[in-house]
């Protein structure tokens, strides 16, 4: 047996049950870029231009489709 020094670690076994690791798990692309682009004022801001350009084009569908069915 070695003789014990006052300035070392002496282990006497290793103890599985002590051992706690906790890592978080890393977040997926698609994670990252819903909590970027979805949450907060960035959010708001890119659900509110899809809202104005989803009533554009419907407008422009409409528009054009109208004028080509009453073309006669």
């Amino acid at each position: 047996m070695e003789p014990h020094r006052p300035n070392s670690v002496h282990y006497d076994r290793w103890n599985d049950d002590n051992v706690k690791i906790e890592v978080e798990p890393s977040e997926s692309t698609m994670q990252r870029i819903h909590r970027r682009v979805c949450v907060g004022s960035t959010g708001i801001f890119v659900k509110t231009a899809g809202c104005l350009a989803a009533l554009v084009s419907i407008y422009i569908i409409g528009y054009v489709t109208g004028y080509y069915v009453h073309k006669c």
